[in-house]
């Protein structure tokens, strides 16, 4: 029996890295490829049992899928023997094997392409950076890249400034030793997550001055009302945008508009702050 391709389950495939930027499915006009991946196991376990768990299919699942590449094939894929001094079993065809073979190939040849493209992009500082980020998944409205400006360090927290391609800047408070953690500095790069939730809408601070650190000025570029509550976007000079969660009430209650003036308010200890690991 030859020994399986570089995939972990044989069938010429290999896991994706957790920080790829670029990710794709080898597909065969439509054959799945756990198809093939079910060949592999039954290559090595001799089993269409063995071979269902190995590939994380169903035993009803992986027959179905069996039995139509059969109906399909011009020549049988498996062979079959009962009893033995093996108590028998099943095995590739020499068609079953040759399919296989050449999917190998195939899938080899496709993760060479994938490594090619993805030194490409990282090649590429500014269309690598967007992209690691936007892989991040966040329940976080409120994403916002920039580079650490400051580090203001105490003996329990830590005050950390992010600033914003747009020339605004972002507080954030967190514990000394999270900082720590983070080994922030001026210049590195960071992300700034805020949940909708947290922030506060004004248009009119009443002659007040409010001792939220975070304070950012934009127009309002959307509403969208729900049920009970509405998302309220506010479009910054630079383009970010900040997203705001209010009740329907208040949203009445300041006859809020598309075009009309108004800050986004938050804490310092709402910001939670990301770097590259």
């Amino acid at each position: 029996m030859p020994p399986p391709a570089s995939g972990s389950d044989g069938s010429g495939g290999s896991p994706v890295a957790e920080d790829a930027l670029l990710t794709a499915r080898l597909q065969l006009g439509g054959i799945e490829e756990r198809f093939f991946e079910l060949l592999a196991a039954i290559e090595v376990t001799g089993s269409i049992s063995r071979a269902a768990r190995v590939a994380g299919l169903s035993y009803k699942g992986a027959w179905l899928m069996l039995e139509r590449a059969a109906n399909l094939a011009q020549e049988p894929l498996l062979a079959t023997s009962t009893g033995g001094s093996r108590g028998g079993g099943t095995r590739l065809t020499p068609t079953g094997d040759e399919l296989l073979r050449v999917w190998r190939g195939l899938a080899d040849e496709h993760r060479r392409f994938l490594a090619g493209q993805e030194a490409r992009l990282r090649s590429h500082p500014l269309l690598g950076m967007f992209l690691g980020r936007m892989r991040m998944k966040s329940t976080a409205r409120n994403q916002f890249a920039g580079a650490v400006t400051r580090v203001q360090a105490g003996p329990v927290s830590t005050e950390v400034t992010i600033g914003l391609k747009g020339g605004q800047e972002i507080v954030a408070t967190m514990t000394a030793a999270a900082a720590k953690r983070l080994k922030l500095k001026n210049g590195v790069e960071a992300v700034a997550l805020v949940k909708a939730s947290s922030i506060v809408l004004m248009t009119d601070f009443g002659g007040y001055r409010l001792s939220a650190r975070n304070q950012l000025e934009g127009t309002i570029s959307r509403i969208d009302k729900g049920a009970v509550s509405s998302l309220v976007v506010v479009t910054l000079p630079g383009g970010a945008a900040v997203s705001a969660t209010i009740t329907n009430d208040a949203l009445e209650a300041l006859a809020l508009k598309v075009g009309q003036p108004a800050t986004a308010v938050f804490k310092a200890y709402s910001v939670i702050v990301g770097v590259k690991a």
